[in-house]
C-alpha cells in the first residue's frame, strides 16, 4: 500500500479493478458534494471505467488502494487528475445552431446600438465551455458582425472544472473531423489548417484566439471570483447532472454576472421550470433576467 504521499512505483497488472459498492459510495459522496454531480448506483461502472487508467498510471492493483491514496489529506493535488477524469466533457461547433441565430438576430440586434453608444463591450460567458469549440464558435459570429458594425467590441469567457479541456480550449488547435460543422466561409476566415495535411489540424487565428478568455470554474463555489458582467450567458447541458436543488443555486449564482435584461441560453433537453430564479422564459431553452 502507498504512504500517503507517494504512490508505488511497480505497474498493477492488467485485467479489470473492480469498484465495490462500498468504495462507489466514497467516491459518489465526494463527487456530489465537491461538483454537485448526481451519482446514483447506476454510476458505478462509469467510475470504475474512468478510473481504470489512472490507478495503473499510479502503478496501484486496486480503487481501495486508489481511495485510501485520494483519500489522504496529503494528496490534495490528486483531485485535479480525478475530476479529469471522471466529468464528462462533450461539446462541438454550432452545437444546438437556434440558439446562435436567436442571439444575433435577436439579442444583439437588440443591445448592439446601446454597447456601441456607450463604448462597451458585448459580453457572453460559455459557462461550461469544455474544450472551447462553444466559445470559439461565438467568437466567429461575433466577429463576423463586428466587421459589419463599426464600433462593435465584443468579449468571451470560457470556463470549466476540467483543467484537461481547458488545456486544450486555450491551444484552439481541432482536427479536421470536428470542424466540419463550421460554415466554409467562416473556417477560411478564422481557421489554419497544418502545413502538412496528413496532420488535419486545424487552429483558431491568433486575433480570434485573443478574444476569448479560458479560466477553470466549479459551479459549487460560492464565490465564482468573476469581476464581469454579460450580456448572454451559455449554460447548455450541464443541468441534466445537478439534481433540482443544485440546479437552483448554480442558476441563482450565474445570474448574479448576467445584466438585467440579459439573456440565459440552457441546452434543448432541459426545463429550469419551477425554479425560483430570477429569469422569464422568451423562448424555448432561452430565458431573460427581470430587469
Amino acid at each position: 500500500m502507498p504512504t500517503a504521499n507517494k504512490p508505488p512505483t511497480e505497474p498493477a497488472a492488467g485485467g479489470q479493478i473492480n469498484l465495490s459498492k462500498a468504495s462507489f459510495a466514497r467516491f459518489a459522496g465526494f463527487i456530489t458534494a465537491e461538483l454537485g454531480i448526481k451519482m446514483p448506483e447506476t454510476k458505478r461502472s462509469l467510475v470504475q471505467n474512468r478510473l481504470q487508467r489512472r490507478i495503473r498510471d499510479l502503478g496501484m492493483a486496486s480503487i481501495d488502494e486508489y481511495g485510501d491514496y485520494f483519500f489522504a489529506p496529503s494528496n490534495a493535488a490528486e483531485r485535479e487528475h480525478f475530476i479529469n477524469a471522471i466529468t464528462t466533457n462533450k461539446t462541438d461547433f454550432f452545437r444546438e445552431k437556434e440558439h446562435f441565430s436567436y442571439l444575433f438576430d435577436v439579442v444583439l440586434t437588440e443591445m448592439s446600438t446601446s454597447i456601441i453608444r456607450h463604448q462597451e463591450r458585448f459580453k457572453v460567458w460559455s459557462a461550461g465551455c469544455s474544450s472551447g469549440e462553444e466559445a470559439f464558435t461565438l467568437a466567429m459570429l461575433l466577429a463576423d458582425c463586428a466587421a459589419s458594425q463599426p464600433g462593435l467590441d465584443f468579449s468571451i469567457l470560457g470556463t470549466d472544472i476540467s483543467t484537461k479541456v481547458l488545456e486544450v480550449a486555450r491551444r484552439g488547435i481541432y482536427p479536421e473531423s470536428q470542424v466540419v460543422p463550421v460554415p466554409l466561409a467562416l473556417r477560411r476566415k478564422y481557421l489554419l489548417s497544418s502545413v502538412k495535411k496528413a496532420h488535419g489540424l486545424n487552429r483558431v487565428v491568433p486575433a480570434l484566439r485573443r478574444k476569448v478568455s479560458f479560466h477553470e470554474l466549479n459551479f459549487m463555489d460560492e464565490d465564482y471570483r468573476i469581476i464581469d458582467l454579460f450580456h448572454a450567458i451559455f449554460f447548455r447541458n450541464v443541468m441534466i447532472y445537478f439534481d433540482r436543488d443544485t440546479q437552483e443555486a448554480v442558476i441563482n449564482k450565474i445570474c448574479r454576472h448576467l445584466v438585467p435584461g440579459g439573456y440565459l441560453f440552457v441546452g434543448h433537453s432541459e426545463s429550469i421550470a419551477g425554479l425560483n430564479i430570477p429569469l422569464k422564459s422568451v423562448k424555448t431553452s432561452v430565458y431573460r433576467k427581470f430587469k
